[in-house]
């Protein structure tokens, strides 16, 4: 009954939060009787804040329609390369009629970046892309709101997570050869166990990993987020947190995990903080200073957009992860799609570097837990691991906003140059060219389509 109550509180305020809107605007308009007010700003401040407190927040759009490289605006075209009931693979194709330009975009790495699927889209990420652009070929999971996912195309478990991460892999790397993976947060365990699998199998793995303040083991510094999944038996979750979705949406009856609850959760790890911000917000227009104001609205146009999970993946999660460790204790059975069990054996990697990051100040996955990494892949040379803790960073922070673009971007994009097979094989395939030279075999020669279907 709460996903009902919930649905009938949110339109029964509707019709409120449009008449703070129009109210805000009559204030605000110096050419009414309302904007005439000697207190029309303050009034319109506070209509405008009600507004936003009581709206309903629709998933956002990536936005980014073009990107800055190397003094050279180009072009960004999104759109969807695979499309799964649960998650599209979404590429941001780059465009450019500047010669030089686009000799440098072919020649630049492809990069997966899975975004987490956690109670926000993966437009969360949207700084992440935009940065990434300048240097990459980016491509990113855009994972569906369950609520809208119809009842007859199945459940969503965390083996489907992790069968559908390897089909982007093989998706990106079927067009260049191969590629490189960054997950952020909630991923880095799927994506791990995703590469391991491959690994596994003999399958080429991604050249490199880089996973950013995820729950490798949660075991370490466990977190208020940790603690609550630890200390609640899988039960409670079960018979507490999942609600079937109303009739008013496509996914009528499926079992979520709904997103207002973890909106709710998110906002009662910093209540002060939020407060303080809306606070903010109706200090800055009350000043006229639209810069901050507009800041704001963006940040929460994102932070309270959330979406519903489906309630097999977030158990799952729940038991997996968070409560029997099956990752850190080498006990994780994934069902591939053929309906054969595998074990998940991050030590069967060996050819792909990994960077793992961490923020000093995270609250949500704790110190310790995503370099935890670096003790599973066993295989992996030492000279091909690396760790970055972000001083001062909280867990946004490494992914988004100054810190990111400044402290962290550079090295992920230096590690993934340093371990990207072309410019790190060039060397290489010279002296393969003089070798079949001398025994009087041509080399084999790029077609032109090919070259083509790299970009």
């Amino acid at each position: 009954m709460l996903y009902q109550i919930y649905e009938a509180q949110r339109s029964l305020m509707e019709p409120f939060a449009d008449f703070a809107q129009a109210a805000s605007k009559l204030y605000s308009n110096p050419l009414t009787p309302f904007g005439q007010n000697p207190f029309a700003q303050r009034m319109s401040a506070a209509y405008d804040l009600m507004y936003r407190l009581g709206k309903d927040y629709e998933k956002p759009e990536f936005g980014i329609k073009t990107v800055d490289v190397d003094g050279v605006e180009v072009a960004i075209h999104e759109r969807v390369e695979l499309d799964k009931p649960f998650c599209e693979l979404r590429r941001f194709k780059r465009f450019s009629d500047d010669p030089a330009t686009l000799t440098r975009l072919k020649q630049q790495p492809a990069v997966l970046i899975v975004a987490p699927l956690s109670g926000h889209y993966a437009t969360l990420l949207r700084d992440t892309v935009r940065t990434m652009l300048r240097d990459h070929k980016v491509y990113i999971t855009d994972w569906r709101n369950a609520r809208l996912v119809p009842l007859d195309q199945g459940s969503f478990t965390l083996d489907d997570y992790v069968n559908d991460v390897q089909d982007f892999i093989r998706h990106v790397q079927k067009a260049y050869g191969n590629c490189h993976v960054i997950s952020v947060c909630q991923p880095t365990v799927p994506v791990l166990a995703a590469v391991s699998l491959m690994a596994s199998r003999g399958e080429p793995t991604p050249l490199t990993m880089t996973m950013m303040g995820g729950p490798i083991d949660a075991r370490k510094s466990p977190t208020a987020v940790n603690n609550l999944a630890m200390n609640k038996s899988y039960d409670w979750f079960e018979n507490n947190v999942i609600y079937r979705v109303p009739p008013s949406y496509p996914g009528s009856g499926r079992r979520v995990y709904p997103g207002f609850l973890q909106y709710s959760g998110f906002v009662a790890m910093n209540p002060d903080r939020h407060l303080s911000s809306h606070y903010d917000y109706f200090k800055h227009l009350i000043a006229g200073d639209d810069a901050s104001a507009e800041a704001h609205r963006q940040f929460y146009d994102e932070y309270n957009a959330v979406l519903d999970m489906d309630a097999d993946y977030y158990l799952d999660t729940i038991r997996v992860v968070f409560q029997e460790f099956r990752l850190v204790h080498g006990t994780w059975d994934v069902m591939s799609p053929a309906g054969k069990l595998e074990r998940v054996r991050p030590q069967d990697i060996r050819t792909s570097a990994h960077l793992t990051v961490e923020g000093e100040l995270d609250d949500i996955s704790g110190s310790g837990q995503t370099a935890a990494a670096h003790g599973l892949c066993t295989g992996v040379p030492k000279s091909r691991q690396k760790h970055l803790e972000v001083k001062g960073a909280g867990h946004y922070g490494i992914f988004s906003g100054r810190r990111w673009r400044e402290t962290v971007y550079p090295q992920v994009r230096d590690f993934i140059r340093q371990f990207d097979e072309p410019a790190a094989g060039a060397r290489k395939g010279a002296a393969r060219k003089a070798v079949a030279a001398e025994r009087g075999a041509a080399p084999a020669r790029t077609s032109a389509a090919a070259r083509a279907r790299r970009q």
